[in-house]
């Protein structure tokens, strides 16, 4: 049955001689895996610049019950991503959040909300001039808000630590190592302010750019099952 509908590309691999599969988390069926028919000369429908990380397309499907992969009949672009694609810290940036999000987000997942966040960050980092550095950090901080793991950032005070594990600041030292200290934690509470409008104003070194995205994975994990680790993370160190 064909259906029309709206995708954000996640990844893109080789299946066998003829076809590539492409990862696509879609407006209607959530993370979706289609096959996608190798470029062959002159003679291709799909190029395989519209596959690139993150790219939003307009698609028309075939969804077929219990199929592992999908088909895709039409898809074109709904913008260009001329910086993404060219902008080296642009590059490394949606290559990083194209591995979070296909590691992240489940098949069952169906969100409009969701969809809606992922498509306007795109479109935000292909735009943005300014702060592009933090982009991610942004995005992975506005991101739990649509995943129903956003932590409680109710301060109860000065000295308190933030556990990581169940979201939350305390007074008291956490009993579990899943926490940040209290130099951290009041650090996280200025942080957590942070978004797309106001990403520029953040004056972090590289240092604590990558000290920060740890402790976001590691709170990824603690709230998400079976949540790995990133390839693309030691790209995004070196860029920060």
């Amino acid at each position: 049955m064909l259906h029309k509908t709206q995708g954000i590309v996640l990844s893109t691999f080789p299946y066998s001689d003829t076809y590539s599969v492409t990862q696509l988390y879609t407006r209607d069926f959530g993370r979706v895996s289609y096959l996608l028919p190798k470029a062959r000369g002159r003679k291709t429908k799909f190029s395989p610049s519209l596959f690139f990380p993150l790219t939003v397309l307009y698609l028309e499907v075939e969804h077929m019950p219990l199929r592992d992969l999908q088909r895709i009949k039409e898809a074109t672009r709904q913008f260009p991503l001329y910086d993404v694609n060219t902008h080296m810290t642009k590059i490394s940036l949606a290559f990083f959040l194209s591995e979070f999000l296909s590691r992240l987000l489940q098949e069952s997942d169906h969100n409009g909300l969701l969809f809606d966040y992922l498509k306007n960050s795109v479109e935000t980092l292909e735009a943005a001039d300014r702060g592009v550095a933090n982009f991610h950090l942004a995005f992975m901080l506005g991101l739990t808000r649509f995943l129903g793991i956003r932590p409680n950032m109710d301060d109860p005070g000065k000295n308190s630590y933030f556990d990581l594990l169940n979201g939350e600041f305390t007074r008291h030292m956490p009993l579990h190592s899943h926490y940040l200290n209290r130099e951290q934690s009041a650090f996280l509470l200025q942080l957590h302010r942070m978004h797309y409008g106001n990403m520029h104003l953040f004056r972090l070194s590289r240092s604590q750019r990558n000290m920060i995205v740890d402790y976001l994975l590691e709170y990824y994990r603690l709230h998400i099952c079976d949540f790995p680790p990133l390839k693309s993370l030691k790209i995004l160190r070196g860029l920060a």
